[in-house]
Order: structure tokens, then C-alpha cells, then sequence
């Protein structure tokens, strides 16, 4: 599976790689590129009413996919990078791209992961594994299942993950919704939300 554009980081049009993340591994693609979506979707026999989540490496880039408040700010300073997905109303220009009026964005503290963000911009990625099934942690495995269809799998750089999903929750209203707990609990980040921006 060796490619030289893939071991330097690069996705191509069309791509499909796996990675490893701070919280389980990545099944991933560069954000608007159409074919790679129809591929991850068809890999993972997923509906597509089902969204997929977006990687990003700063503040900067979630501004232009997602629109940021006093909330998103406090819990990003407080959590990211890290283990924490907010689902967010798009910006306009995210809006026009996709169709879609909200999206899921967490900045991971990952080193490959961050590599890999910086290198093609912020990435539409989803856990390994068949939809409604837990995600796949074991390399072997992943290898043997997923291996002959993806572009490259970036095993060597499995330096740690949690084994354990992100929480997310929904600011996209007035009320947080939380859809997932994860590593980080409803109380860490009800705590986060009473401080000033200054204390976090």
C-alpha cells in the first residue's frame, strides 16, 4: 500500500484513508470532496441521513465551517484539542457546499491526526467499523476488513488513543443537547459553561 503523496500526507481526489485519533481510529476524507464521501458512506454501509463529523487543528478553521459563540468558545478553550464534539449551525459558506445546516466539528489531540489536518485541511471522518456496530480497535483487524478498501491505513503512526468515543453535544439551540457522554461528563462541561471566558 505504499505511496509516496499518502506517506507524506497527502489525500488525492477522491481518497479514503484510515488514521488513528486521541479517541478511537478515523475512517476520513477531505472535506468537500464528493466521490471520497459516496466511498465512505458505501464502505461503511451508512445512511446517509446519518452526518459525518469534521476534524479540524484550530479555532480558525472551525470559524469557517461552523458558527462560534460565547459557548463554543469557552468549552474549545477548555477542551480542545481533545476528546469533545459540538455540533454547531454551519456558516453560510459551509451551508452552500454541503446542504447541511448544522455540523459536527472537534479538534483531536492527536499528533498524526493534527499532521494530517495540516496537510489537506480539515477532514470529514467517521469511526472504522459497519454502521450500528462498535468501532473497530484492534489493527489486525482493521486491516483485514478495511484494508482492501481504503487508499492507505496510517498504522505507524498509532502512537495512543482513549478506546473511547468523543462526547458530543448539540449547541445548535437555546438548551445544550447532549447525544453522547464520552470521556468528558455533563458536569465537566455544565462546570466550564458557569465560568467567565477569563477563568477557563
Amino acid at each position: 500500500m505504499f505511496d509516496y503523496g499518502y506517506e507524506e500526507g497527502f489525500l488525492t481526489d477522491g481518497s479514503v484513508v484510515i488514521f488513528p485519533t486521541d479517541t478511537v481510529w478515523g475512517l476520513a476524507c477531505r472535506l468537500y470532496d464528493n466521490t471520497a464521501i459516496e466511498r465512505i458512506y458505501t464502505i461503511k454501509d451508512r445512511s446517509k441521513t446519518k452526518h459525518l463529523a469534521v476534524l479540524c487543528d484550530s479555532l480558525v478553521s472551525v470559524n469557517d465551517i461552523g458558527i462560534i459563540d460565547e459557548r463554543v468558545r469557552k468549552l474549545a478553550y477548555a477542551f480542545w484539542p481533545g476528546a469533545l464534539t459540538l455540533i454547531l449551525p454551519s456558516t453560510k459558506s459551509h451551508f452552500e457546499k454541503t446542504g447541511d445546516k448544522t455540523v459536527g466539528i472537534r479538534i483531536p489531540n492527536h499528533e498524526a491526526a493534527l499532521w494530517l489536518i495540516k496537510k489537506n485541511g480539515p477532514l470529514l471522518t467517521t469511526s472504522v467499523n459497519k454502521s450500528g456496530s462498535a468501532p473497530l480497535m484492534d489493527l489486525k483487524e482493521i486491516i483485514n476488513i478495511f484494508g482492501n478498501e481504503v487508499d492507505h491505513i496510517y498504522e505507524e503512526y498509532n502512537a495512543y488513543y482513549l478506546n473511547v468515543s468523543s462526547t458530543t453535544i448539540d449547541l445548535t439551540g437555546d438548551e445544550i443537547e447532549y447525544l453522547r457522554i464520552g470521556s468528558i461528563s455533563k458536569e465537566d462541561i455544565e462546570s466550564v459553561l458557569k465560568k467567565d471566558i477569563e477563568e477557563i
